[in-house]
């Protein structure tokens, strides 16, 4: 399963939507595909479409889906990224009315040169050859992110190995 996210933005994302509509009736794509359309105006026809879905809905389908198509939102990368997918992130652009600048287009790009994790896609017409070649895409990528809340924990359980073993030490010496 395909499933597609263009986040809550009041500007519609028409252009990624007809796209993955029309790979899907070309038979580019023959998996099922789920579509949160957001506020965008075209109403897919060749896949299961919803305006908006509750997070928890959205983190079902992410969890299921083979590929995740985002928007360059942060919010709606990172969770994919979270979860250990890998996702194609096709930002918004100014000159398509989709935003009211191109800070998607480049947060995408530094997140790209900074962690090599997501798949960015700036041409829409380039979005059929990486569905089509995904999976040898990413198998040379890295998963995910390292949350915050684990590198600090990483942290403490090393400085608290460090602690009892100095402590140790102390009783030695004491002894």
């Amino acid at each position: 399963m395909i499933f597609a996210t263009v986040g809550t933005h009041e500007q519609p994302f028409n252009r990624l939507l007809e796209e993955i509509d029309r790979l899907k009736e070309t038979g580019i794509i023959l998996e099922d595909v789920i579509i949160q359309t957001g506020y965008s105006t075209y109403e897919p026809r060749y896949c299961e479409w919803h305006k908006l879905l509750p997070y928890d809905d959205m983190v079902k389908n992410v969890e299921h889906a083979r590929i995740v198509i985002t928007h360059g939102g942060p919010a709606s990368f990172i969770m994919p990224l979270q979860i250990g997918k890998i996702p194609v992130v096709v930002p918004r652009q100014y000159e398509f009315h989709e935003h009211v600048n191109n800070h998607q287009a480049q947060f995408t790009k530094a997140v790209k040169e900074r962690y090599g994790n997501i798949i960015p896609v700036y041409n829409i017409s380039e979005l059929a050859d990486v569905i089509v070649r995904y999976d040898s895409i990413i198998s040379s990528m890295p998963a995910g992110i390292m949350s915050n809340n684990g590198a600090f924990n990483k942290q403490v359980e090393l400085l608290v190995k460090g602690l009892f073993r100095n402590d140790q030490e102390t009783d030695r010496w004491q002894k």
